[in-house]
């Protein structure tokens, strides 16, 4: 009887738990691909839904706050650091505490785990750039990141691309302001500044923006 059958009887038991295994690599392959084999997360418009609503227009637009009680290391570290929850608590201990759209930042207060803020601006890995030495020369936060004070929701708005980047390295003069005025959203440039080449910043600091590959790559 068994010279008939290719494969053993037992097989017919393993067979459904197999083709589940499959289903279930394929599927797992097909999202890993669908997120990191795009380029959907570097791209202009990527506005990724937060774990928590938390609308920049109201807090930096309508409120005011300053961009750095939030990101506090973006003026001396490469990284602009995403705020702990006890940053959000500061206020909402004593506001807003019965909001619905606010109980996962009490969750995380009460369970001391963070929570896990979707990166909207994330360069490769390959590629170096540091906040801090970018803000001391002068390039404001609505430089690259825009209007951020008028978005409910955070988007990428620069391409962040390479070309973009050396665009600005040979021609910074356009982007430079006062160091006091980096968070000023509704900053513009100097219509002198547009025409003419500028390395110098506006603390009189003179600037040499690398422009060959181990300035970002390292």
């Amino acid at each position: 009887m068994h010279g008939r059958y290719i494969f053993p009887r037992w097989s017919n038991r393993v067979a459904p738990f197999a083709l589940v295994g499959v289903l279930g690599a394929a599927t797992t392959a097909a999202a890993a691909l669908g997120y990191y084999g795009t380029t959907k997360h570097l791209e202009v418009g990527y506005e990724p839904v937060q774990p928590v609503p938390f609308s920049h227009k109201l807090h930096a637009g309508d409120l005011g706050m300053d961009c750095r009680y939030c990101h506090s290391t973006v003026e001396k570290s490469a990284f602009a650091a995403i705020p702990p929850t006890q940053t959000c608590m500061n206020c909402h201990d004593k506001v807003l505490t019965e909001s619905v759209k606010l109980l996962p930042v009490r969750e995380s207060a009460a369970t001391d785990k963070p929570i896990p803020w979707v990166r909207v601006h994330n360069l490769p890995d390959y590629a170096y750039f540091d906040h801090s030495a970018h803000l001391a020369a002068g390039v404001g936060c609505s430089t690259c990141h825009g209007r951020v004070d008028q978005m409910v929701r955070v988007r990428q708005e620069q391409p962040l691309s390479m070309g973009w980047c050396l665009e600005c390295h040979r021609n910074p003069g356009p982007a430079l302001r006062d160091p006091a005025d980096i968070t000023k959203m509704d900053w513009q440039p100097d219509p002198a500044a547009l025409s003419n080449v500028s390395f110098t910043a506006k603390n009189g600091r003179e600037l040499q923006p690398p422009q060959h590959c181990s300035g970002c790559h390292r």
